[in-house]
């Protein structure tokens, strides 16, 4: 079985608890205390961060490299698009959220960084969310009309949004309506913990 240690605010451990309930398998989640983790943590993964995939002596640490794992492992229901050329523009997409996007996530998840680094953050992360938003008057999901790993990768951020305090204008209507389909998913309710459960107003 699988075991995933999960941080129960993390917006990456969220990514991968998403994926788990979207495949409906047998997981067990570990929850941890980012401000007070277990010494073991640190032995799995270098960087002594959430989330950590083990499955019998295989030891994952990052979400979207977790992820793309169980999504090979466990093939139904598929969410790296089948096709090769489609599989490429998808990881292009998630690199480009991770530099674009979830850099400055990561600045509004330390308690350490300053206000000035903070507003800094939630600027881009409204700028960027603003750039995307567009695409959604067309396409119900990021890829077209598949549900897929980029949609699993961008809702812990749209969910945050209030926490955050950042701010969308109307030019960002239809990624909230996205986001909103998102939310309703069965899998992405079952993968909330009750903290973050606490984090939408």
């Amino acid at each position: 079985m699988m075991t995933l240690y999960s941080g129960i605010t993390c917006p990456f451990s969220q990514r991968c608890r998403f994926v788990l309930y979207e495949k409906g398998m047998d997981f067990e989640i570990k929850d941890v205390d980012i401000f007070n983790k277990p010494e073991d943590l640190a032995v799995m993964n270098p960087y002594n961060q959430v989330p950590v995939l083990v499955e019998r002596d295989l030891i994952l640490h990052e979400s979207n490299i977790i992820n793309e794992y169980i999504d090979e492992r466990f093939p139904h229901p598929q969410l790296m698009p089948g096709d090769p050329v489609m599989r490429g523009r998808g990881r292009l997409v998630l690199y480009r959220m991770e530099k674009e996007l979830f850099g400055h996530v990561k600045v509004l998840e330390m308690p350490e960084a300053n206000s000035k680094d903070q507003a800094r953050a939630r600027e881009a992360i409204a700028q960027g969310l603003t750039l995307l938003a567009p695409a959604f008057a067309k396409n119900k999901y990021i890829l077209g009309e598949e549900f897929s790993m980029i949609d699993v990768a961008l809702s812990p951020l749209l969910w945050r949004l209030d926490h955050y305090d950042i701010k969308l204008g109307k030019s960002a209507a239809s990624l909230l309506k996205y986001a909103e389909r998102i939310f309703q998913r069965e899998a992405f309710i079952e993968a909330l913990t009750p903290a973050e459960k606490a984090m939408r107003r």
